[in-house]
């Protein structure tokens, strides 16, 4: 076997155990298996227990938080501009954010530094665009809030686009981080 198909095969099991995972923390690893179209005994040649396959699910989850990041360009435009942007990379990691709000991926949101998300944070405290007044640890609860408030919203009426649904997610957060009225 090429380590091309090893690598699509393994990848095949990790996507599918995300998406199974986010609507059944408890299912099986058969159900995995038969979700990648893979045998279980294939799925127990790359992940010899289901703490192998949470790990790597976990790193999964890492790296596609980092590249959603990457591809928000935080370093552009207002701290408010930037979080919004990050919001909607991150809207699109739906599975992988429901399997991380229910906790059962281990903790690959942590293995993400909310340091740079603090310095967004900071930066929109002091161009205006965020309001002073908000903590940063609060506008991170209120982003992850919102963005689980969206995926969920979107699961329970699969007739709302992306887009509309989008747009009352950016809408949401940008009227929270907006100062009051002097």
């Amino acid at each position: 076997m090429t380590s091309g198909v090893k690598n699509r095969t393994r990848q095949a099991i990790i996507d599918a155990a995300i998406q199974l995972l986010a609507g059944n923390p408890a299912c099986s690893l058969g159900e995995i298996a038969a979700a990648a179209q893979v045998g279980r005994t294939t799925l127990h040649r790359y992940f010899g227990e289901r703490a192998d396959l949470l790990a790597a699910v976990a790193t999964e989850g890492g790296e596609r938080l980092g590249r959603a990041a990457t591809l928000a360009d935080l370093n552009r435009g207002t701290g408010a501009e930037a979080l919004l942007r990050l919001c909607r990379e991150y809207f699109d990691l739906g599975s992988l954010l429901s399997l991380m709000f229910s906790g059962q991926a281990g903790e690959c949101w942590e293995s993400q530094d909310e340091q740079f998300l603090v310095g967004v944070i900071e930066r929109g405290r002091a161009d205006g665009s965020i309001d002073p007044a908000l903590p940063p640890d609060w506008v991170i609860t209120l982003l992850w809030s919102q963005l689980y408030a969206a995926w969920e919203y979107r699961a329970q009426r699969p007739e709302e686009s992306r887009h509309h649904v989008l747009d009352l997610l950016t809408r949401t957060l940008s009227n929270a981080l907006r100062q009051p009225p002097s």
